[in-house]
């Protein structure tokens, strides 16, 4: 069964990288999949399906981790049904189609990973902190994006690119003048932030 659950991870990853569907990379996964284990994370609100890949990968560490995930593009979101189907984790993953910045999600969760449109981080940090329990976690990828955030402007061509990647340095300033979450970036993947929320 591992072996079979092996190669089913293998081929998506595979059919991620040929279509050129964004998709965590493995040492991003591996820590998310690690820290919902050791802070014992029981309920988690994604934001940004994509084909279900890191949703798939989350349940899979934990078979009592509830997910509800959240994707606006229709096809990516009916392969990431089919996707959930296929590893047999429709119990454990909700898919919702819609986009994030107007959905209506009911409940708390423990922890939410935001890995959507990265201009739109601080919109969706906002239209859904409310949901996020005590003492909760708000973890963002791609806070590198691709070792670009750390490069002057000048050095990125496209005015498209200079613009987003700014927006990505005014979430990360964002989050760390937002009196209410302890925030770390990490380096790891495409980089990382983890905001947890401080009880007062």
């Amino acid at each position: 069964m591992m072996e079979n659950l092996n190669t089913m991870i293998k081929d998506l990853k595979k059919h991620a990288l040929e279509e050129n569907i964004p998709i965590m990379q493995d040492e991003g996964i591996d820590y998310l999949t690690t820290f919902i284990i050791k802070k014992q994370i029981h309920s988690v609100l994604e934001i940004g399906s994509a084909i279900g890949y890191s949703a798939i990968m989350m349940a899979l560490a934990d078979p009592n981790l509830k997910i509800t995930t959240i994707e606006k593009d229709r096809d990516r979101y009916l392969e990431a049904l089919k996707n959930i189907k296929e590893f047999d984790l429709e119990n454990q993953i909700t898919l919702v189609f819609h986009d994030a910045l107007d959905a209506n999600i009911e409940g708390n969760f423990d922890m939410i990973f935001i890995d959507a449109a990265k201009g739109q981080n601080i919109r969706f940090f906002e239209r859904y902190e409310n949901n996020l329990n005590p003492n909760g976690y708000i973890l963002t990828d791609n806070m590198n994006f691709h070792g670009l955030v750390d490069k002057v402007d000048a050095e990125i061509e496209s005015k498209n690119l200079r613009s987003l990647v700014r927006k990505i340095r005014d979430y990360r300033t964002f989050l760390v003048n937002n009196p209410n979450y302890q925030v770390e970036f990490l380096n790891i993947g495409d980089g990382i932030a983890v905001a947890r929320k401080i009880e007062k």
